[in-house]
């Protein structure tokens, strides 16, 4: 099966091939995998090694150029490690670059702390004007960045070895409602691959269900006219707990309570794979069934 990682891989090559003003920068991961890109565009393809900080300001004087830089490597190397760089060399510049992570959470669980992101959507809300996409399927992946290879700005794709069984986005940037109800108490946005796991979850509860691949900026719009002004609404995502609480309250017109499952502070520190953590943290369907259910008590209604 195609993971999302080999799709940015085919895609970012595409790119390359296809578009003059495509350009890559890498520090060390993935770099075995365009190998023939590298070779083949060393203009606008290049390997800086062990250098995050350094794949940043390549990549933003690259940007200052006219060129559309795409970055890779893993979340905490791509955003943590480099977040000075970030907000400096990019925001600051007012230049775009599209970060492309792998690793979301802790894909890699076994590979320690180190490795491991949950923070990374947090940490960029910090910075303004990003577009953040979290995408739950391959040809999602494969859309938004195409869609990103058109704008100039800053944008962050998160990629995950977790994925739905289908692709179910249809519009970049915009929500997608995909069960809704006249007598409905809450909405659930389920973010990028936890949106099969939250629908099983929820299956048999009377709650709409609204599907998420880009977070920032919030599609507040839809949201709105999904759940009405006085609905619950439970945020789903992959990543730290609670990171678009904010969106919700301060979207106007929405006076909801609001949950926010996601991956706690508390630091899991115990191998396994990302199926393993998420059923640790309450993340897979069962635990997410709990936690909607303690949530909204006795006003969840069972669909007859």
């Amino acid at each position: 099966m195609t993971t999302m990682r080999d799709r940015f891989y085919s895609v970012t090559e595409e790119l390359l091939a296809t578009d003059e003003c495509a350009a890559l920068v890498l520090a060390d991961i993935g770099a075995a995998r365009v190998r023939t890109a590298l070779d083949r565009y060393p203009g606008r393809a290049t390997n800086v090694g062990i250098r995050e900080q350094a794949m940043v300001g390549v990549a933003a004087g690259l940007a200052m150029e006219g060129f559309r830089p795409i970055l890779h490597s893993y979340a905490p190397f791509l955003v943590e490690r480099t977040f000075e760089q970030l907000k400096l060399d990019l925001s600051h510049q007012g230049v775009g670059a599209i970060l492309a992570s792998v690793g979301a959470s802790y894909d890699w669980a076994e590979g320690g702390r180190t490795h491991q992101a949950p923070g990374d959507v947090a940490v960029l809300d910090t910075l303004p004007g990003w577009n953040v996409h979290v995408p739950g399927h391959p040809d999602e992946v494969e859309m938004l960045l195409r869609y990103e290879m058109d704008r100039s700005g800053p944008a962050y794709i998160r990629l995950g070895s977790q994925s739905n069984a289908r692709a179910t986005l249809t519009q970049p940037g915009r929500f997608v409602p995909l069960r809704t109800y006249d007598d409905a108490v809450a909405t659930i946005v389920a973010v990028g691959p936890f949106l099969d796991r939250t629908v099983e979850a929820v299956r048999d509860l009377r709650v709409n269900v609204v599907y998420a691949a880009t977070v920032r900026p919030f599609d507040s719009e839809t949201l709105l006219r999904v759940a009405g002004s006085q609905q619950d609404v439970i945020l789903v995502e992959p990543y730290l707990a609670g990171t678009s609480i904010r969106e919700v309250t301060e979207t106007r017109g929405l006076s909801p309570r609001v949950l926010g499952l996601g991956v706690p502070r508390s630091e899991f520190r115990r191998y396994g794979n990302a199926d393993e953590h998420d059923a640790a943290h309450g993340l897979d369907a069962a635990g997410i069934r709990r936690s909607v259910v303690a949530f909204l008590d006795e006003r969840a209604p069972v669909l007859s």
